[in-house]
């Protein structure tokens, strides 16, 4: 077992059974350091608003670590689902905790048991991931060999490929400040171009984001970003959209980012308890 604690984490392939399975079947049934100096978040807007959002992702890094609730709505025909999710996330080793609620199913008679998420560089741990696993194992899926990067496939977008997604956002323009939470934030909003984030992001994302430009339908995707006055990313919604089973499923991912400096743990599964059977729906 190894334990990390830190004080300051068009269709798809065969490696991405997870998200066939999680996000597919959902939908088919009811789916580095330092510190910097506080800015105006409105000069930085008036000077280059695309430029404050490439760099929120170092801001994150800087900060540390966080606390990070997030929300998945997808809908497909006439079905829509939200899975949410709570945690914490250490930017700069790139690992966080998450706990996912699935939605009840269709009847509203059957309550899933939350599914434990480590996000970890290149690797996604899963416990309690459903039918055909057993309930002491988990699921370690390679986000390499995922069509979207991670930023779709477990119900929750990893807070760190939410942010460096943001290092190809274009066409940006500064709405304006607004209160979140009863901090002062700078509403951002524009599109960003995956290839070109996958190409700016840090080393650790490179890999997942890269199968995502291949993976999704479309080379862009819309967003509204919220700094605070140290260009930390505080809420983001990313919209999505991709192709399972021949439906196209649009997915709307917020991520919404406080407590900074929390300590944040995670502790990785031995080899032995890692599940290697076959994933039933």
């Amino acid at each position: 077992m190894v334990v990390q604690r830190y004080g300051r984490p068009q269709g798809f392939g065969s490696g991405a059974f997870a998200a066939a399975v999680l996000v597919g079947s959902l939908v088919g049934t009811a789916a580095v350091t330092g510190c910097a100096a506080p800015q105006d978040p409105k000069a930085a807007a008036a000077a280059d608003p695309a430029l404050a959002v490439r760099n929120a992702a170092d801001a994150l890094a800087r900060a540390g670590t966080s606390k990070a609730s997030t929300s998945m709505e997808m809908a497909a025909g006439g079905t829509r689902v939200t899975i949410r999710g709570e945690g914490g996330y250490d930017f700069r080793r790139r690992t966080g905790r998450l706990q996912v609620l699935l939605p009840k199913d269709p009847a509203g008679a059957s309550e899933h048991r939350p599914i434990t998420e480590l996000l970890t560089p290149g690797a996604l741990y899963m416990k309690n991931r459903g039918a055909g696993v057993p309930a002491d194992k988990w699921v370690r899926v390679d986000t390499t060999t995922l069509d979207d990067g991670n930023l779709v496939t477990n119900g929750a977008t990893d807070p760190a490929a939410a942010a460096e997604l943001l290092r190809g956002a274009r066409e940006v323009t500064y709405l304006g400040e607004v209160d979140l939470a009863g901090v002062k934030v700078g509403h951002y909003r524009g599109v960003a171009d995956i290839a070109h984030a996958a190409r700016a992001a840090s080393p650790q994302l490179r890999g997942p984001l890269a199968a995502a430009a291949k993976g999704f339908a479309k080379d862009t995707v819309p967003f509204d970003a919220y700094l605070d006055g140290e260009g930390r990313l505080r809420k983001v919604r990313h919209q999505f959209s991709f192709s399972n089973q021949g439906r196209t499923v649009a997915v709307a991912s917020t991520t919404l980012l406080y407590g900074f400096g929390v300590p944040v743990e995670v502790t990785l599964p031995d080899r032995r308890d890692i599940y290697a059977g076959k994933i039933e729906a």
